[in-house]
């Protein structure tokens, strides 16, 4: 059977970014300040920001970074009044239409890059996004942009959430086991800043202080196992190679976590049992994933978790017992990049493989279900 060989890693984030400051002082002008039954909401707004644990986020939609002060978009008007809910979703979807494209081939064409190949080679394209729709979409700009062949495989994963990267990864295994002369580019891109929800509803001002935009890509290939390949090599350099994959949905938690498309854009809500729910399955379901390959959570040296928030990193390292280093980079992610959604976890890798890092190496992601998406590399 083929695993999926990792050849290159691409990332790619909007040119501004704003300090979490800054956003939060912008986020106050999306709360009327009429609001009923709200005392002193810029104040818990300051507050909700600097809980997040963001210390800076990049945005299709910013005009000019800034260091500390709010900086220039002009998407975003001022709130009018309490039911002002801002811009409609067809209005966020055109700015997807033009902006998601280019930051996506950014990071396609590093990717490329980085692996050395021809992107007329590419065989399959795999698209990842959950903050937007339109067709012809990103998959066709990528073909037109990077040279890919018109007679590509395409195969889009749509609206999966902040594991989606995860879920395009297991797609390309399967396209590589499947397929020995596959050579396969998985783009993943989000657009979450064009979700930005007006009013006061605390779990929604909780999702504006946390998600940003960014762009992150991986060419694979079809890789003939050696007998026992099927574990990970303890001393082969990351990104290496897809090993596994598994999910595993966590019972009654189909409300603990959604993203919906309403009127006024995508609504994310996050409820607060979450890292609660990290903290009491995900050691089971770890460890049974892990056991399939010879492994147990202390063999692991190298983990990439989303950042979907700090209590959500707290809720992991808890249940899988990870030092301060193993956590600092999925953390660092958080700090300077925000949540980013589906690419995030891509970023990470990166950051792994900057660090000469060596597997075994976990990736987790948690999206709506509550669902709990794995990855082992090595």
């Amino acid at each position: 059977m083929n695993s999926l060989e990792i050849l290159g890693l691409g990332t790619a984030l909007p040119e501004h970014s704003i300090s979490q400051s800054g956003a939060a002082t912008f986020a106050t002008t999306c709360v009327a300040a009429d609001t009923p039954d709200v005392r002193n909401a810029p104040a818990l707004i300051q507050a909700l920001y600097r809980r997040a644990g963001v210390q800076s986020r990049h945005s299709v939609l910013l005009e000019s970074s800034s260091d500390g002060e709010a900086t220039a978009e002009r998407f975003y008007r001022f709130v009018t009044a309490v039911d002002d809910r801002g811009p409609t979703t067809a209005d966020r979807m055109l700015r997807y239409e033009t902006d998601a494209p280019p930051l996506a081939a950014r990071a396609a064409s590093a990717a490329i890059q980085d692996a050395g190949i021809d992107p007329a080679e590419i065989t399959h394209l795999i698209t990842v996004s959950c903050s937007g729709f339109s067709a012809p979409g990103v998959d066709l700009y990528l073909i037109e942009d990077l040279g890919l062949s018109a007679a590509v495989a395409r195969t889009h994963v749509g609206f999966m959430g902040c594991h989606g990267a995860l879920n395009g990864l297991r797609v390309a295994h399967a396209f590589a086991a499947s397929d020995p002369n596959a050579v396969i580019l998985i783009c993943a891109i989000e657009l979450c800043t064009l979700h930005h929800q007006y009013g006061w509803d605390p779990q929604k001002i909780v999702a504006n202080s946390l998600f940003a935009d960014g762009a992150a890509a991986v060419v694979g290939r079809a890789a003939v196992q050696e007998p026992g390949g099927s574990l990970p090599s303890r001393t082969a350099k990351l990104p290496g190679r897809l090993i596994a994959s598994a999910s595993h949905v966590i019972p009654n938690t189909r409300d603990m976590m959604t993203w919906n498309i309403r009127n006024s854009g995508f609504e994310m809500s996050l409820s607060p049992e979450v890292p609660r729910l990290i903290t009491e399955f995900l050691p089971t379901v770890l460890g049974e994933f892990l056991g399939r390959h010879g492994l147990t959570i202390a063999t692991v040296p190298n983990w990439g978790i989303h950042p979907g928030g700090p209590r959500i990193l707290s809720a992991t390292a808890e249940a899988a017992r990870l030092t301060e280093d193993q956590l600092a980079p999925s953390l660092r992610m958080l700090q300077t990049c925000g949540n980013m959604s589906s690419p995030t976890v891509l970023f990470i890798l990166k950051e792994l493989e900057r660090q000469s890092s060596t597997g075994p190496c976990v990736i987790l992601g948690f999206g709506p279900g509550l669902n709990v998406e794995m990855a082992l590399l090595g």
